[in-house]
């Protein structure tokens, strides 16, 4: 058909795209955690000067990297003020609970029959319940995090735990905010071990309505402390 030579030159002029693009996907994986972590609070201007010469990469791949965090909901560019980390408003928490009911449950929902591959969840309680027993309250916030990544990662999907990662780093936002991670998560370790004890006992139906549960306590919970913080619209990006 004549055509196979032509694309392919088109792509060799694409090339160097490879290259940055790689960088700018590291470089954006790298400010996720710091995100994460807490080290860029909502609110936080981002320094291009300061962070593209800590990470000794071009301007160009910082601003892909910052592109890519805001397509994740995790930063937001302000006009002629440069970039942001998001604050999330009421409504955006209140979303980011119905996708994580929609998902989770659906996962535990379509387990399949039991026994099931628990490991790394067991590993996720056991984490948490070891730091609330050293007083570690932010070691508990992310074995609990870690608890709600390998239950969705039971299903056995990349596109799910993709989005699972994308949603809960949103989440933090939010926790970050509250910033009383014993408030947060410190009643929750119970009912991480429920779960994992139902679905020890192969008892899916159980864990769902645990997990069902479970989700609109933490998100009536968060929505109380978050809205007297932020009121109802400071996260709007408009």
């Amino acid at each position: 058909m004549g055509t196979t030579g032509s694309g392919a030159g088109g792509l060799a002029d694409d090339r160097a795209l490879l290259g940055r693009t790689s960088t700018a996907e590291r470089v954006a994986d790298i400010l996720r955690t710091r995100i994460a972590e807490g080290f860029f609070r909502p609110g936080a201007r981002l320094s291009e000067d300061s962070i593209a010469g800590a990470l000794g990469v071009s301007r160009n791949t910082l601003r892909e990297a910052f592109r890519l965090l805001t397509h994740e909901r995790l930063l937001v560019h302000q006009l002629n003020r440069g970039v942001f980390v998001r604050v999330l408003a009421v409504e955006d928490v209140v979303d980011i609970y119905r996708t994580r009911r929609l998902v989770e449950c659906a996962v535990v929902r379509g387990l399949g029959e039991p026994p099931f591959e628990l490991d790394a969840l067991i590993r996720a309680v056991s984490g948490g319940e070891r730091d609330a027993r050293e007083g570690d309250w932010k070691g508990v916030s992310t074995a609990n995090i870690h608890f709600h990544r390998e239950l969705v990662a039971l299903a056995g999907s990349a596109r799910t735990d993709e989005l699972m990662r994308s949603v809960l780093a949103e989440l933090r936002l939010a926790f970050h905010v509250v910033d009383d991670p014993q408030a947060l998560h410190g009643p929750y370790l119970v009912r991480n071990r429920e779960i994992l004890d139902a679905l020890r006992a192969g008892g899916r139906e159980k864990a769902e309505r645990l997990l069902a549960d479970y989700l609109d306590d933490s998100r009536d919970q968060l929505v109380e402390l978050y809205a007297c913080l932020v009121g109802d619209g400071s996260g709007r990006d408009d």
